[in-house]
């Protein structure tokens, strides 16, 4: 909320549209982006693509992967349309670090916030590399290609669990 007078500038009241009293973005709209990014990539779509599907600029695009703009009601549900996606989705698999630093949380003083969050691009799920290789295996065509691919991977995946 901004009040102001004549005679002064204008107040903001707690934190600024569910902004960290830091200025930086909520958690849960930087980890609702990661999971347009992800779905986006997924299925192989540019930015300016999805922008054009639902009448924006890739460039705000951009803005709400990182979660510097928030999405509202409105866009996430046409957003859900173009991606294929229940709504749902933007908010699986998000920590309970990130649910707890709500924009009420954050308001109220509750979400345990003493310092800046961690990056949210240590998530091998949201790295482009991840992205890239969902997309190269889900490409094989071969059903039986693509469980071998699988099969690879979990027997590397072994081996490096064994060395440590």
């Amino acid at each position: 909320m901004v009040k102001s007078n004549r005679n002064s500038a204008p107040t903001h009241r707690g934190s600024s549209r569910g902004r960290l009293p830091s200025g930086l973005p909520n958690p849960v709209d930087i980890h609702v982006g990661a999971r347009v990014r992800l779905r986006r990539t997924l299925m192989g779509m540019s930015q300016e693509k999805l922008g054009e599907s639902i009448g924006l600029t890739f460039q705000q695009v951009q803005k709400y992967e990182r979660g510097a703009n928030r999405i509202g009601a409105s866009r996430l549900f046409d957003l859900s349309r173009v991606l294929d996606v229940p709504v749902s989705f933007f908010f699986d698999d998000m920590a309970e670090t990130v649910q707890d630093q709500s924009p009420v949380a954050v308001a109220r003083g509750t979400s345990g916030l003493n310092e800046e969050p961690a990056s949210f691009e240590a998530d091998p799920m949201t790295k482009r590399e991840t992205l890239e290789l969902v997309r190269a295996y889900y490409s094989i065509t071969d059903p039986q290609v693509r469980r071998r691919v699988y099969d690879l991977a979990k027997a590397l995946a072994a081996i490096g669990e064994t060395k440590k």
